[in-house]
């Protein structure tokens, strides 16, 4: 695939952005200063960098409790990110959202959520729309390896193939179920397979390679762009820190051997040395590009600290029904 040297630094635009978000955001959690859970998508940052480097805002997307990383790749702002952690009403859902529930209508963004497999059905029915209305855009769910045990995701599946819907799954398959890793919870190798099942194409990628995750999913967004219906893409990868935060619940459940031999696979550190290897993107500029993000991050965490709570008089705003 012929791809262009400013499709291939948004890419790393992209990936930059995630990791600085999420370390920092990490750090805030293990300090006490943003209330509640924060589950981390560092690691996976190939996976939303390459498969949101095709979509438009008008595309939609549907997450999961580890959203953050989605919704930068789509676009998201940190200001508003950062203040719906920390529980401000200048935050995407006023503050009364939090992590797992952080959306942005306007990029597409339809929510994260803590509720396991519950992206697939949101997704097919955005799906049904763009393809009533007759539209072109695409929807993209992501969900994990443990969520394609979910009932929701079948029945999404199959439905989805049945109706011919615009819509590309993507499992982010870091291993492990919560704490539980995947041999342990299917018989399966590949979760792929199972699309097989449903008459749509499945794909298994390295999710740590941007570049294999921009390929596989161009074709899959563009096939259902054009009316040929749903894929499953596959994107293996591994999350390096926690299933929460960053030092995590204190559960032994894999070797930090395991874990050092996954970094030596950093998708940001592998893609940095092939730019710069072809001349693309220098060691100073990568460098740069951090740096930038970095302070962009902290003049977000700045005006989040600064920003109000939500006054009580609006906690039933934005709610579908409230009783008198």
């Amino acid at each position: 695939m012929n791809v262009s040297t400013e499709a291939l630094r948004d890419m790393h635009l992209r990936m930059v952005r995630i990791r600085t978000f999420e370390e920092e955001a990490g750090k805030l959690m293990e300090s006490g200063r943003v209330p509640g859970s924060l589950h981390l998508y560092v690691g996976e940052e190939a996976v939303a960098a390459g498969v949101m480097a095709h979509l438009r805002d008008s595309d939609q997307i549907t997450s999961t409790h580890r959203g953050h990383g989605h919704l930068v790749a789509k676009g998201g702002d940190f200001k508003q990110m950062y203040a719906e952690l920390f529980g401000r009403s200048t935050g995407y859902c006023k503050g009364k959202g939090g992590s797992m529930h952080i959306s942005d209508l306007d990029l597409g963004m339809l929510g994260a959520n803590g509720i396991v497999g519950a992206g697939p059905p949101i997704a097919i029915g955005a799906a049904f729309s763009n393809q009533y209305r007759k539209t072109d855009n695409v929807t993209v769910c992501f969900f994990g390896d443990g969520a394609s045990n979910e009932g929701t995701f079948h029945e999404a599946a199959n439905m989805a193939a049945v109706f011919k819907l615009p819509v590309v799954f993507v499992c982010e398959n870091n291993g492990f179920g919560e704490f539980t890793r995947q041999e342990r919870h299917q018989a399966i190798q590949d979760v792929a397979d199972r699309a097989s099942g449903y008459g749509m194409p499945g794909v298994v990628v390295d999710g740590m390679d941007v570049m294999a995750v921009y390929e596989a999913a161009g074709e899959a967004i563009m096939r259902a762009r054009r009316g040929g219906g749903p894929s499953l893409l596959e994107c293996k990868t591994y999350r390096f820190y926690d299933h929460v935060g960053i030092r995590g619940l204190g559960v032994a459940y894999r070797d930090d051997s395991e874990v050092l031999e996954w970094r030596k696979r950093d998708p940001i550190t592998m893609f940095e040395r092939k730019l710069d290897e072809e001349g693309l993107l220098s060691a100073g500029e990568a460098a740069g590009i951090h740096e930038t993000a970095l302070a962009e991050v902290r003049e977000a965490i700045a005006f989040a600290e600064a920003s109000p709570f939500p006054d009580a008089s609006a906690l039933l705003e934005d709610v579908y029904t409230a009783t008198d």
